[in-house]
């Protein structure tokens, strides 16, 4: 096998960290009845609501069919509703949908964090999140860049 170098080594240990962290997740909200893709979608409804499915799908980058299918779970599961107006559907979480999220976000956020607080002090996560944010920068300045062309 070749050698890689140090930027690959760090790209492929972020993808693997993402994997198993969306693992963890994915376990961690089994106990709430939802999938990370679900509850994905009901904290972005709940930030933007009421969202149409397009800027729904966009939000989440996730394709036309699939948000299609995850929002008629949700629906049939009485966490969210769709308001026809005119040819656009609108979003919106349900009472259900929002106590569900309420129980179910903090929970998750807590065991999110405690991937950083169980490993990193204080200045580490500083620095990390400077470095990741300034990683994200330029990925979102080279899409721009790409799609231009």
């Amino acid at each position: 096998m070749e050698d890689l170098s140090l930027s690959t080594l760090i790209w492929l240990r972020m993808v693997r960290f993402v994997q198993n962290s969306n693992q963890l997740s994915h376990d961690h909200l089994r106990q709430f009845g939802l999938t990370l893709a679900q509850f994905e979608a009901l904290a972005h409804i709940r930030n933007f609501q009421p969202i149409t499915q397009t800027d729904l799908a966009r939000g989440l980058t996730v394709t036309g069919g699939g948000i299609s299918r995850m929002l008629t779970r949700l629906e049939d599961a009485g966490l969210i509703s769709r308001q026809q107006d005119w040819k656009t559907k609108h979003i919106s979480l349900t009472d259900e949908g929002a106590e569900l999220l309420e129980w179910a976000y903090p929970s998750q956020l807590e065991q999110q964090a405690s991937l950083f607080d169980e490993v990193l002090d204080e200045d580490e996560q500083t620095e990390l999140h400077a470095l990741m944010k300034k990683l994200y920068e330029n990925s979102l300045a080279r899409r721009a860049d790409e799609e231009r062309f």
